[in-house]
């Protein structure tokens, strides 16, 4: 375990030494190569052995509420992200920087009331150095990662749904000792939101402004005199060999929750192409006196220990072109606990479960039950993608709600790197909507280079 912090005196020594040793770091590193890339021939290579790319976006989102009483929000946001990674050095050493921008260009107009805050917030503009790490790779099989980066695992990962992702402060290890085997382990000290233009000791369950962080999206449960959020460890390990796909994860996101998550999928291959498919997934959190219990926080009017338990399948057939699948999933009700048994995702990501998609999801709605149809399918040389899905939600603290969900995304052969995307979720009787039905678009362009 690590030490409790009594004193801001303790928390600001974290992080000094935290700041300092990464940019030690990456200073040692960098005068370390500095002999080696002192030939011109030397140099030349190294550069041209380094990437460049990055992303162009320019995305459109609106809500439509049929209340009344509910104003119908947008917003429009110019940005994207540049990635620049240098070719390895002294055996297998890189740095990797990634710029982020967002920007309104005067759109959010003068009432945040009627602004999509999810896009990008409130701000006019937003950048930040998403990125700023130093990494060692040994041929495929290790690599070691220190500093501000990407992390991608089912329960904490980047949610890139929006105009920028949201990243991690720490060490990340990755590790492949056979064929088909993944391990992989971290330790985040700090994160960047969505919405965030530097990385903060908070996560989505502190009000927006904590300690001055633009974060936007909250489940704001705790006080703005709450303690800082410690960070997170995890591991995984991940095993694919023919068709079966093998996963288990622990996270503790340290004084709100401990989580055991593992799936499990099988694909039976045919000659035709159409090939049947089954996955299974469960889920299993648990924490006493977390901070929930500390300031008295309450969910779904629900407070106390954290005690959640999720599970589901999914069935579907692959064929050429596309696939088609029915998902399900319960989060079991829990007397006594927080939310009454709901999830606690400090990061805010859902994704792993199947049956959720754009709009609705059990993280949000509580205890319950949900089942999903989609399909999705690509036509005309795989440059027109169509997804389509039905999901109906029966829960204990949120209602009953169903809705439809279509994804249509075109990429051009002659523009390669261009594809414009427009993302349709209609919800009907959702019980925080006053019964009415609610539609979120989301037009999406974007040109990667």
């Amino acid at each position: 375990m690590f030490p409790k912090y009594d004193s801001c005196k303790q928390l600001l020594g974290e992080e000094i030494m935290i700041r300092l040793s990464l940019g030690l770091a990456v200073t040692a590193t960098l005068a370390l190569a500095t002999p080696i890339l002192a030939h011109a021939g030397t140099l030349h290579g190294f550069v041209n052995k380094s990437e460049i790319n990055g992303v162009v976006r320019s995305y459109y989102f609106s809500k439509l509420y049929g209340a009344d009483n509910k104003l119908n929000q947008d917003a429009y946001s110019l940005g994207g992200i540049l990635n620049v990674r240098t070719a390895p050095f002294l055996g297998g050493f890189g740095v990797g920087v990634s710029f982020f921008t967002a920007n309104a260009l005067g759109t959010h107009g003068d009432t945040p009331n009627d602004v999509d805050t999810t896009l990008m917030g409130i701000a006019p503009s937003i950048n930040a150095l998403g990125q700023a790490y130093i990494q060692y790779a040994l041929s495929q099989r290790l690599m070691l990662r220190v500093g501000n980066q990407i992390i991608n695992t089912p329960w904490m990962g980047p949610r890139d749904s929006r105009m920028l992702p949201q990243t991690f402060q720490g060490i990340y290890a990755a590790l492949t000792p056979i064929t088909g085997l993944r391990l992989e382990g971290m330790r985040v000290f700090r994160w960047k939101s969505r919405t965030s233009s530097d990385y903060s000791k908070d996560n989505l369950y502190y009000p927006t402004g904590y300690n001055g962080d633009p974060m936007y999206g909250v489940k704001a449960v705790l006080p703005k005199t709450a303690a800082q959020f410690q960070g997170t460890l995890a591991f995984g390990a991940n095993y694919k060999a023919m068709d079966i796909n093998l996963s288990a994860w622990y996270y503790n996101f340290y004084g709100f929750a401990n989580m055991f998550y593992t799936a499990a999928a099988y694909t039976l291959k045919t000659p035709g192409g159409f090939s049947p498919f089954i996955a299974a997934q469960y889920m299993r959190e648990w924490e006493n006196d977390s901070f929930f219990q500390k300031y008295h926080a309450n969910l779904f009017g629900q407070t106390g220990s954290v005690n959640a338990t999720l599970w589901g399948t999914k069935l579907g057939m692959k064929f050429p072109g596309g696939q088609i699948f029915a998902a399900y999933n319960a989060l079991s009700p829990h007397a006594g606990a927080f939310g009454g048994g709901a999830i606690v995702s400090p990061y805010g990501n859902y994704t792993a479960m199947y049956a959720s998609f754009m709009t609705d999801n059990l993280l949000a709605f509580g205890p319950g039950h949900v089942w999903r149809l989609g399909a999705a399918y690509t036509v005309w040389h795989k440059q027109i993608r169509f997804i389509s899905g039905y999901s109906r939600f029966d829960t204990y603290y949120s209602g009953k709600t169903n809705g439809v969900y279509l994804d249509l995304a075109y990429a051009p052969e002659a523009l390669k790197g261009l594809s414009v995307r427009d993302r349709v979720a209609i919800d009907n009787g959702l019980a925080s909507y006053y019964g009415h039905s609610y539609i979120y678009n989301r037009l999406m362009l974007q040109y990667a280079f």
